[in-house]
């Protein structure tokens, strides 16, 4: 389940951009006790902005190699592009690609609830 998604620009990096998700997440979700994170979110600007522990997985070869943690970041992803709206990036405003990731989320999470029914 997606609790948070955050779209900007692409002149903002990632690290930089993980302050404004740190602080939305944990006023909405304060029950969160960890946050897991890859090479890019390592360094001050993310240890100061995020108000938990930071979990990075890293990489220690060369070549493919499954990295625990990020499969599930591979297969969210995975999972939006099967939308068609989201295959290719067509929107103007980040506004815009922020609501239809929510939509596409809302619709994935509509069809898992409806494989058990309540009865």
């Amino acid at each position: 389940m997606l609790l948070k998604a955050e779209v900007h620009s692409a002149g903002i990096q990632d690290r930089d951009g993980a302050a404004l998700v740190f602080d939305r997440l944990v006023n909405r979700f304060p029950f969160i006790e960890k946050i897991c994170g890859d090479g890019g979110y390592q360094g001050p600007t993310v240890e100061e902005a995020s108000p938990r522990s930071m979990e990075i997985v890293k990489r220690n070869q060369a070549g493919f190699q499954v990295l625990p943690k990020r499969w599930i970041v591979e297969r969210t992803l995975a999972w939006l592009g099967i939308n068609r709206r989201m295959a290719k990036d067509f929107e103007r405003f980040s506004g815009t690609s922020l609501a239809f990731i929510q939509t596409a989320m809302i619709k994935l999470m509509t069809r898992r609830l409806a494989r058990y029914p309540l009865s």
